[in-house]
């Protein structure tokens, strides 16, 4: 097997593994104190690998930086955790394969990037196949609040929007310094947000689950976000952008099998609802 098959598998199973994470991580800390636990343990890992890179900013440079963590890891670390309150982990990762194709509406909508017809209605297959999933998860699992699948949406759009940015104010910037410039703006208001969430009271430090938590948040942490960002750009270095989106089709597989592991339900109709999901990613993703 080639290196960049071999890259591109890990970086799948990391990937994919992340929503299960998630979920098992929710057993002994709220949503609030997962996003920020998960921003901070990230931070510090980030830290220590390339804090040295920060120092050749501009002013210029350190604004993108900023709108470029909120969108691209603040929020979306808080959205997938309160989803995943009501959602499977599955679906969550389903639908974060939403991602291409909402960086091309982003794109023409926000940023005036112009797309191919074939891009076009890539993006509508896409939203046909999320309608589809959303309502037959919704009819498979009545006791889940599947509302809550829109965060894992707007999460998207988010990502599609920190894509965009980078694109076309950040193209410049070495990728590690784009990560560590990215925590170095949202570290305090995680730390913040952990505070106020009743992290450090005995009711959560000694809960039952409070231990194993921490454990798949460090692991989702190390894997999920340093040890991931650093196989992506080395993937990108040995291929091409576009054989390295493929992870955006093999994650959500790896995803699947990991909830229904863990019990979750996956009926013929999702699966048909995520094959055209994926088609709109890969129309979406087309050469114009």
């Amino acid at each position: 097997m080639s290196k960049k098959w071999t890259y591109l598998l890990v970086l799948s199973v990391i990937w994919g593994s992340s929503f299960i994470l998630i979920k098992k991580g929710l057993l002994g800390l709220t949503p609030l104190q997962l996003g920020a636990l998960r921003i901070i343990i990230s931070g510090f890992i980030l830290f220590v690998a390339g804090f040295k890179s920060l120092k050749n900013l501009t002013k210029k440079d350190i604004k993108w930086l900023v709108i470029s963590g909120f969108l691209g890891t603040f929020f979306p670390a808080f959205l997938f955790a309160f989803a995943e309150t009501e959602i499977d982990s599955a679906v969550a990762s389903i639908l974060n394969s939403l991602v291409p194709i909402n960086t091309i509406l982003l794109g023409f909508v926000a940023f005036q990037m112009f797309s191919s017809r074939k891009q076009i209605i890539g993006v509508i297959i896409g939203f046909l196949g999320t309608l589809m999933l959303i309502l037959n998860g919704a009819s498979l699992n009545p006791d889940q609040n599947y509302w809550y699948a829109f965060m894992v949406i707007v999460a998207t759009l988010m990502y599609a929007g920190n894509v965009n940015i980078i694109k076309k104010h950040l193209q410049n910037v070495a990728p590690i310094t784009i990560a560590v410039g990215n925590f170095a703006a949202i570290m305090v208001p995680a730390i913040i947000v952990l505070i106020f969430s009743d992290f450090f009271t005995s009711e959560v430090l000694y809960g039952e689950h409070f231990n194993m938590s921490v454990i798949y948040i460090v692991l989702l942490s190390l894997f999920g976000t340093a040890i991931a960002k650093v196989f992506f750009n080395k993937l990108v270095q040995i291929s091409t952008p576009v054989f390295a989106s493929s992870v955006t089709y093999i994650m959500p597989i790896v995803a699947v099998v990991w909830g229904l592991l863990d019990g979750e339900i996956f009926n013929f109709w999702q699966a048909i609802a995520t094959c055209v999901i994926l088609i709109g990613v890969y129309l979406s993703n087309s050469k114009k």
